[in-house]
């Protein structure tokens, strides 16, 4: 015979309370998957977001001056 799967080690369940236990565990691992495409390599979303949203420098007399401005 195999090891158990699942083993309780205190209390004393009843069998409603197996049974609520053993739903939670199947639905979770019939579930998706976690979205995999966040990586902790990525650039932060603030980041991103500044990174996409600045304007193009644009030298010349002055631009210093107007850089400043929005």
């Amino acid at each position: 015979m195999s090891d158990p799967v699942l083993r309780i080690t205190k209390g004393d369940p009843t069998p409603e309370e197996l049974a609520a236990l053993l739903a939670v565990i199947t639905a979770r691992s019939a579930a998706a998957p976690a979205d995999s495409s966040r990586t902790t390599d990525r650039a932060s979303d603030w980041a991103t977001y500044w990174r996409n949203h600045t304007r193009p420098l644009h030298p010349g007399p002055g631009r210093w001056r107007a850089s400043a401005h929005p």
